[in-house]
């Protein structure tokens, strides 16, 4: 998958939702998206849009956690930083809340998911050498 490995980047946006099914459909007739599934290790089925063969975007079911939890399906982004865990520790240190503490993506990287202390929730990601 090609995606923008830059320190500070915006690399990736996923949707999680309740019903995978009619997403997939909404985005492919709206835009076009050509959907590819697969399963993640761990994780379960994930879907890569593509246009014209190459990845824009992801989906996947929204995690029974977070919809116990009152989580709506959202859009989520993802920065690229050189280290999650150095991220994440800095971002503690400025006042973000840990939504998701560092774990890794079988095959793609590490990632983690903070709160900054205005309350926006942009992801980081650090991706394995592709």
């Amino acid at each position: 998958m090609e995606v923008r490995t830059k320190q500070g980047a915006f690399s990736w946006n996923e949707l999680l939702t309740r019903d995978v099914e009619a997403a997939t459909r909404f985005y492919t007739e709206l835009f076009g998206w050509a959907p590819e599934k697969s399963t993640v290790p761990g994780y379960g089925e994930y879907t890569v849009f593509k246009v014209g063969g190459e990845p824009v975007a992801g989906l996947m079911q929204l995690p029974e956690a977070a919809e116990k939890a009152g989580a709506p399906p959202y859009w989520g982004a993802y920065v690229t930083v050189d280290s999650v865990d150095e991220a994440v520790k800095k971002a503690q240190g400025m006042g973000a809340t840990v939504l998701v503490p560092p774990m890794d993506i079988p095959g793609t990287g590490r990632f983690a998911t903070i709160q900054d202390p205005q309350g926006a929730v942009l992801s980081f990601i650090t991706y394995e050498e592709m």
